[in-house]
């Protein structure tokens, strides 16, 4: 593992590490002072001028910005390696690595500023001065080299534990949230078929009625009919989409209503290619977005009409584009919810498999829908 790579890409601040390090550090320091004065072995006060020597705590400094350096390593390095699932033998270089540091403290400890010789309380307060063997020095660098691993390896590993807890509680609370979502989606649309439904019947009344009087409003009745079955149709496939062919409709009839209302006066053009059959999209997504042409466009401009494109590429791909002049004077205030509302049904049934690029000029307003149905 490159240094470099663990500093751009670390769990643990150096910051942080220090803090932590040095409060731990000057606690067993007071528990240590204390110790001396409650212990039965001290015959004598302790010696504060060789506490505080320049030596000591020089080799002291030394010690904690050692155990920083250390630890900021160590942790980053194992919490990597455990976040990553990698195997135990994995282990053994970064393991390694930390004996020979330790081992490099310990040697410049020993050498430079630790007295190789140590008294010995005995009975009636005498005291023995031994000298520091080899054997006693390994055995002191075996044990706290394994101690000080370990505790690494080990707060890197309860980290882990608590970072995934808290990840799967992000995850459940994200998936609780899409039910909801879903499921007020659901209740909004049963709660507005109630007053759909009796205009539907009352379309079809007018319809009968009217086809003795005037073609063209028979025909619009007939049309915005059709237009509240399909809103109304129960024909979405268990996965929540419809036929392509039926929502291609569907767009063909809101713009024959439209149309209607402005005496066939406006300038839409309306181009499908690729084969539909057999093909399947979300309801009410292109729809959607022909609405807003509608509602914000130029439709009486020959010389930019409303262009409105489908491209059905195979089995695995389609492609609506949209484009429309924007009306001049004053316009009209959308709240966006229109948009929202189509982004997040796509990222529900999609996910990464869709691209919508919104496009808003001065003066023309372009949507472009590529869905991706093998992702």
């Amino acid at each position: 593992m490159k240094i470099g790579t663990l500093f751009n890409r670390r769990r643990y601040s150096l910051g942080r590490v220090f803090w932590v390090t040095l409060a731990i550090y000057l606690f067993f320091m007071v528990v240590g002072l204390v110790a001396m004065y409650v212990s039965p072995a001290m015959n004598k006060a302790p010696n504060w001028q060789k506490i505080f020597s320049w030596q000591n705590v020089l080799n002291q400094v030394i010690s904690i910005l050692f155990f920083v350096v250390f630890y900021f390593i160590t942790l980053n390095m194992f919490y990597r390696l455990i976040i990553g699932k990698h195997k135990p033998v994995q282990f053994i270089q970064p393991v390694v690595l930390s004996f020979l540091m330790i081992g490099g403290y310990y040697a410049i400890s020993f050498f430079c500023f630790t007295n190789t010789k140590f008294e010995v309380s005995v009975n009636e307060g005498k005291t023995l001065e031994d000298q520091l063997t080899l054997g006693v020095m390994i055995f002191s660098y075996v044990i706290s080299s394994i101690f000080i691993i370990g505790s690494s390896l080990l707060i890197a590993y309860l980290t882990y534990l608590r970072d995934e807890k808290k990840q799967r509680k992000i995850l459940e609370e994200q998936k609780m949230q899409l039910e909801v979502e879903k499921s007020q989606a659901n209740f909004n649309f049963l709660k507005a078929q109630i007053n759909p439904h009796f205009l539907h019947n009352t379309l079809n009344f007018l319809y009968a009625k009217s086809l003795p009087y005037s073609t063209e409003l028979s025909e619009g009745i007939l049309t915005l009919s059709d237009i509240m079955r399909y809103a109304l149709s129960p024909s979405a496939t268990k996965d929540g989409k419809v036929m392509l062919k039926e929502e291609i409709e569907h767009v063909r009839n809101v713009i024959k209503i439209n149309q209607l209302r402005f005496s066939n006066n406006l300038n839409v053009q309306f181009d499908v290619n690729g084969v539909v059959n057999g093909a399947t999209i979300i309801p009410f997504i292109l729809i959607t977005l022909v609405e807003n042409a509608f509602k914000h466009g130029d439709l009486k401009s020959p010389q930019y009409p409303i262009d409105i494109k489908l491209d059905v590429v195979g089995k695995s791909q389609m492609i609506f584009y949209c484009r429309n002049k924007k009306r001049p004077g004053a316009k009209e205030l959308s709240t966006g919810i229109g948009l929202d509302n189509i982004k997040k049904q796509l990222d529900l049934t999609y996910g990464k498999g869709y691209v919508l690029n919104v496009k808003d000029e001065a003066e023309f307003y372009t949507t472009e829908l590529t869905i991706n149905t093998t992702v």
